[in-house]
This record gives C-alpha cells, sequence and structure tokens, in this order.
C-alpha cells in the first residue's frame, strides 16, 4: 500500500545536506572553456541529455543518427527540439527524464521542456555556466560534498580538492587491455613488459595519491563476473608477458587465462587499497547503454562477490546502484559480511520505485549504518540537482511508509535521515572533505 509522505519526515529529509558518493564530474574549468571534448560533445541544454536520458531515448526509438546530431554543435536550439520532441514525449516519466524535469524547474525555472520554454532553458543554460558554478549549484542540492571518480583520468588532480573528494580506479589495472596500457603510459610514460613493472606502477599509484583519495574504484563488471579467485603470483607473471609480448594489449590470451591474469591483478589492488585503509567501490548490478546486458551474468553478481568479502574480511566494500535488478541480493551481503556496504547512487533514477522498496525492506534487515542514500552518476553537474530531488522523495516517501506501517516511530526518523543521508558517509569515508558547500558558496547567490 503506497501512502502519502509524512509532512514533517518530507521537511527533515528537504532540510538534512546529502554526502554525494558518487559521480563523474569533469573538471569545472572545461566546462567553461566549452572547448569540444569526448565528454562535451555540445555545449548548450542538449548536453543534460547526455547522460542518462540519451539512452532512453534511444530505447524509445530515436535513431542514432539522429541523437548524433540532436547531441552535436551544428543545430539551433529549436531544431534540436523538434528532433527530440517525439521521444522526450515518451520518456519523460522515466527516473532519468524525472531528475532532468525536476532540473529544468529547479535550476531554470520552467516546469517542463517545450517548443514555448526551449529557447528560455538555452538562454538560462548558459547563464547558469560561470566560475563557481559547480559549487553553486551542489549547494542549491543541499549536498554538501561530492566523491569522484573521474574518467578521463585513474585520479584526477582536481582544481577544486575541497569541493569533489576523488576515487583512485583501479579498473586500468586489473582489466589489462590495450586501453590500460595507453591511459598508464599517458600518464606515466612508462611502457611495462613485465608483471613486476607492472605493479611497480600500481604502487607508485598508490603511494602518490593513496594520501590524498577517498576510496578506489572498479567497474570492470562490465566487462566480467565479479568471482575473482587467488592466482599464484608466478602464474600471473608468465600470463601477463604473454599477454604484452605478442601482441601488447590485444588480448592475445584465452579468455580463462585473462581471467586468472585480472583476477591476481583486481585482488593485488584489493589488497593495496586495504594497506591505505581506502574502501573499495565496485559496480554492481545494472549496465548504462544499451543491447550490451547480460542479465545472467549480473543475477550472478551478489554471489561471486561472497568469496572476495570472505578473503579481504578487514576491507571495507561499497556494493553500488543497490545491484538492480537483484537488490534483494545484496540487501543479504550487507546483513551478512561486516565488510559490505551498499550505495543507493544510480537506483533512484533507474527505478524510483523500487528503490523505494529496496530502502524500506534494507532497513528493517540491516543495521542502518551500512547504506548511503545518494550519489547522481552524472559526468554534468546540472543533473545532480534533479536527481537529489527524486532521491528526496524517495527517501522522505520509504520512512513515512514505515512510520505509517507501525514499523518505526516518527520521533526515531530524525535521526535515521541524518545518518543515512550524511553520517554514514562521514563515518565510512573519512578523508573525503566534508567542509560544508554552503559555507564556501556564501555571497555566490
Amino acid at each position: 500500500m503506497m501512502m502519502n509522505s509524512d509532512r514533517q519526515i518530507t521537511e527533515w529529509v528537504e532540510q538534512t545536506p546529502f554526502v554525494d558518493t558518487h559521480e563523474h564530474l569533469i573538471e569545472e574549468s572545461l566546462r567553461l572553456s566549452g572547448a569540444l571534448h569526448e565528454r562535451l560533445p555540445c555545449d548548450d541544454w542538449a548536453y543534460l541529455f547526455n547522460k542518462y536520458v540519451h539512452d532512453d531515448l534511444l530505447i524509445a526509438g530515436m535513431p542514432a543518427a539522429e541523437l548524433r546530431r540532436f547531441l552535436g554543435r551544428d543545430l539551433s536550439s529549436e531544431a534540436k527540439y523538434r528532433l527530440v520532441a517525439p521521444y522526450w514525449d515518451r520518456v519523460r516519466h522515466t527516473g532519468y527524464a524525472q531528475a532532468l524535469r525536476h532540473t529544468f524547474r529547479g535550476l531554470y525555472g520552467e516546469d517542463d521542456l517545450t517548443a514555448e520554454s526551449v529557447s528560455r532553458i538555452a538562454e538560462k543554460y548558459r547563464e547558469t555556466i560561470r566560475p563557481g558554478f559547480y559549487a553553486a549549484i551542489l549547494h542549491r542540492a543541499n549536498i554538501e560534498s561530492c566523491q569522484v571518480n573521474s574518467i578521463p583520468h585513474i585520479f584526477a588532480e582536481t582544481e577544486q580538492p575541497a569541493l569533489l573528494a576523488q576515487d583512485i580506479d583501479i579498473t586500468y589495472f586489473s582489466r589489462c587491455s590495450a586501453a590500460d596500457f595507453v591511459r598508464v603510459e599517458t600518464e606515466t610514460g612508462k611502457r611495462p613488459t613485465t608483471l613486476e613493472e607492472w605493479l611497480d606502477i600500481i604502487d607508485f599509484y598508490f603511494a602518490t595519491y593513496g594520501p590524498r583519495a577517498v576510496a578506489v574504484k572498479c567497474w570492470i563488471a562490465y566487462s566480467r563476473a565479479l568471482d575473482f579467485a587467488p592466482v599464484a603470483k608466478a602464474h600471473a607473471s608468465q600470463l601477463f608477458v604473454h599477454n604484452v609480448g605478442k601482441v601488447r594489449g590485444a588480448y592475445p590470451l584465452g579468455s580463462e587465462d585473462l581471467k586468472a591474469l585480472q583476477d591476481f591483478l583486481f585482488r593485488y589492488c584489493v589488497a593495496k587499497a586495504g594497506d591505505w585503509d581506502l574502501p573499495v567501490k565496485l559496480h554492481t548490478g545494472y549496465l548504462a547503454g544499451r543491447s550490451v546486458m547480460q542479465l545472467g551474468r549480473i543475477r550472478d553478481n551478489a554471489a561471486d562477490l561472497c568469496r572476495l568479502l570472505q578473503d579481504f574480511p578487514a576491507t571495507r566494500f561499497v556494493l553500488m546502484h543497490i545491484g538492480y535488478p537483484y537488490q534483494d541480493e545484496f540487501t543479504a551481503l550487507a546483513k551478512h559480511y561486516p565488510n559490505a556496504a551498499i550505495d543507493m547512487c544510480w537506483a533512484w533514477i533507474i527505478n524510483p520505485a523500487a528503490s523505494v522498496r529496496f530502502l524500506k525492506e534494507f532497513l528493517l534487515a540491516v543495521p542502518d549504518g551500512k547504506i548511503f542514500t545518494f550519489g547522481g552518476d552524472y559526468v554534468a553537474v546540472e543533473p545532480i540537482y534533479g536527481h537529489a530531488c527524486v532521491a528526496r522523495r524517495g527517501i522522505a516517501q520509504a520512512l513515512s511508509e514505515l512510520v505509517a506501517e507501525g514499523w518505526i516511530a516518527r520521533e526515531e526518523t530524525l535521526d535515521l535521515i541524518e545518518r543515512i543521508m550524511r553520517g554514514n558517509a562521514h563515518r565510512f569515508f573519512p578523508r573525503a572533505s566534508c567542509a560544508s558547500i554552503r559555507d564556501k558558496t556564501a555571497g555566490q547567490q
């Protein structure tokens, strides 16, 4: 039975700042430059569709060629609107689109994208982008600190370290692909030919950035299962030499040999993270994009992780995105394993209703110190505002229903709200900068 949100609980949720535990934000200076870039294909309001609404548009039938034109730089705002309008009507109720509609409303004062509002949205988009707009938007969203997994860098030397705490991305050390060798060589100038040289590079990243990192992040689940088995170093050394010696980084290894090499490297990185007291964030569940997801592998994510949680009991793991659509298994992991916590980042906009159900059930099954309730998972800063609106609505609904159903008392929810929206993250990620963005942006509004 769905209940209306309790007015007092809703007010408490609105007043409580979020700690944002997962974003992919590019640097503000790149946005300000407007320069063409892989992560900035256009610099107008259409850019806000680039992640994740564009996936829904394609699923709704928008031809890929039209989407590329929409996200390009050659069309006027009016022409872009005419391209997207038929498909926007089909996706407007999805979590992705609702987050964007909240952004239009909260940042630009427009209830929706229409033929009449598009020119005003375009103008207000441009007016918003000025020095300090990252902090200003996060302030308006009542987000006090933000953790970033940089896409262009293994660890980003951000221009705003007090605002954008950074993860070390260990995916590039674990996959051992051609792209990973290129990334490492670009950042270090080194071309390792032996496993020892590769491990030296991993050690260098931890020694250099470990003291400043908030966590390590791995999204290898996009390409393989999460069943990381122990592998002898001598065997991994032979596999590494074979991998780089014959056809550098072009996967000359068979699938089982490649898995064994990745298993060794991933577990090495996890051990290093433990040495540096860095939590390990793992992508689980649903995959972004379209026409690539293998649900059989996704279904097994939770079961595959059991050995890892057992083998590294002193390492803290953050299992991201609630493992959707298999979130029940992740509730079970968090209940059973002391070193497993769950992050609701991205989940609120993948499926808002499922996320409400998940939060209700999680709080009745698992100690409430083991959950983080918000991460926007965006490259652009603006949709974070709308995603936070969706998440606050969901949190208020979940807690209101628990109170109405008699599972918890209303007077208990204020402390609970503080823990799940910010307190847990402060305790779990002690290296993150927790200075209030609101204090930093006083006078900017």
